[in-house]
């Protein structure tokens, strides 16, 4: 296949990876991509936010398939204009992803759906969310109500600190003070056509900059996948995930499609295993980064074709994914003063070492070449993954080829994983 696939990230290089590995002979291309990616793909300078100028392109080069990685895109009404010219594309449409883009209708559509979720307030003044903060106690969650690339919610014990999270997204729309719910957070991605899902395996990801989940919230350092721990409470993974797929993803699709707003692409859920069960925290509408650097690596079928049948309807007819037994433990290497204020133009070096470390290969996030010379263009630069048998050979992997990358002032966790090792 022809396979365009928009986005510069981890994820975007992860979902190339993923297609590049297939036994058929894909031909790719990115947009806009970057540094890693273009080994992998045909770099494209193209604006993937403009949907006249990707459905030009798709059209020009006879594209078979538009896999749409960020949010951006979708909000920006991409696939739409895409379906509109019968261009197939994994991706939802502008109004279903306001499920992503909207904390407010993600939450009206999980009460119409009846899929459990936590209560939330939504606030329009300083006001309302103080006395929604007062309600509800501590510790306090204030979430910007649009996107805010990961960054947009703030859990914490001091009440001022809410109030000033909610000062600064106020301005730019309403915001949802929640209850707070305790308990381990799993991701799972669940592919769909618009009625149909297939779910493939949980992913636990780190939120917080800081070992032992210390410091701010960012886009995310690292993850892991499976979760073997769900046996302990839920008899298996399997079980868990047959659990979801039947009281979330199923429920909320058939809603979306109820009115008149199919959900065609990939539904996020992100989950919350409370005392009371299975909670839903939030939706994306798109593939997570960095859980899509483990999950990914795992699959077994072939992406294209999953890919493929969820944009043409016909998701129905395919078995459920199937996931190899190996470990995937990804470390996200960041630059400093990520993420308040990353430096950027900075020389990234040791990657072919890194690379060379038995089971290790790595998807970058934010680089460039120049001059011959490779450098860190973002926040989070680089997804080191590591594959192995067990959670210790994976996270050993991992680290040793961590070490052998040098980009200065860099930030990573050293903790991504190591309490599967101690359960």
């Amino acid at each position: 296949m022809r396979i365009l696939v928009l986005g510069s990230g981890a994820r975007e290089h992860a979902i190339l990876l993923a297609l590049r590995s297939e036994q058929t002979d894909h031909v790719l291309f990115a947009a806009p991509g970057n540094a890693g990616i273009a080994r992998d793909a045909t770099v494209v300078a193209l604006e993937p936010d403009d949907p006249a100028a990707v459905t030009e392109f798709a059209n020009a080069e006879r594209i078979d398939l538009v896999v749409i990685g960020p949010e951006a895109p979708l909000i920006a009404g991409v696939a739409d204009t895409l379906r509109d010219h019968g261009i197939p594309v994994f991706g939802p449409s502008k109004a279903a992803a306001a499920l992503e883009g909207s904390k407010a209708f993600a939450k009206r559509i999980m009460d119409a759906a009846g899929v459990p979720t936590g209560r939330a307030v939504r606030a329009h003044t300083l006001d309302e969310a103080a006395g929604a903060i007062d309600e509800f106690g501590a510790p306090h969650v204030v979430k910007a109500d649009g996107l805010a690339a990961g960054k947009g919610v703030i859990v914490t014990n001091d009440r001022a600190a809410a109030l000033a999270h909610a000062a600064a997204y106020l301005p730019g729309g309403p915001v949802l003070v929640e209850e707070f719910l305790a308990g381990p957070e799993v991701s799972l991605f669940f592919l769909s056509d618009g009625d149909f899902v297939l779910p493939l395996s949980p992913a636990q990801d780190f939120k917080r900059l800081g070992d032992g989940d210390l410091g701010p919230n960012t886009g995310g350092m690292g993850a892991y996948s499976p979760l073997p721990w769900l046996t302990e409470r839920f008899g298996g993974e399997d079980a868990f995930v047959d659990l979801v797929t039947r009281e979330v993803a199923q429920p909320v699709i058939r809603q979306l499609d109820a009115e008149g707003t199919p959900f065609i692409g990939l539904l996020y859920a992100g989950l919350i295993l409370t005392e009371q069960g299975v909670k839903v925290i939030e939706f994306n509408a798109r593939f997570g980064d960095p859980e899509t650097q483990v999950v990914l690596p795992r699959l077994v079928d072939p992406l294209s074709e999953l890919l493929l049948a969820a944009a043409s309807g016909h998701l129905e007819e395919l078995p459920r994914p199937a996931f190899a037994d190996a470990v995937a433990v990804t470390v996200v290497v960041a630059s400093e003063g990520y993420p308040a204020a990353p430096i950027v133009g900075r020389a990234v070096t040791g990657l072919d070492a890194a690379a060379s470390v038995s089971g290790v290969h790595i998807a970058h996030a934010a680089t460039a070449e120049r001059n011959g010379e490779l450098i860190a263009t973002g926040g989070r630069v680089l997804s080191v993954v590591g594959l192995g048998t067990t959670f210790a050979e994976a996270r050993d992997r991992v680290y040793r080829a961590v070490d052998e990358i040098a980009l200065e002032g860099s930030q990573h966790r050293t903790d991504i994983a190591a309490g599967v090792i101690e359960r």
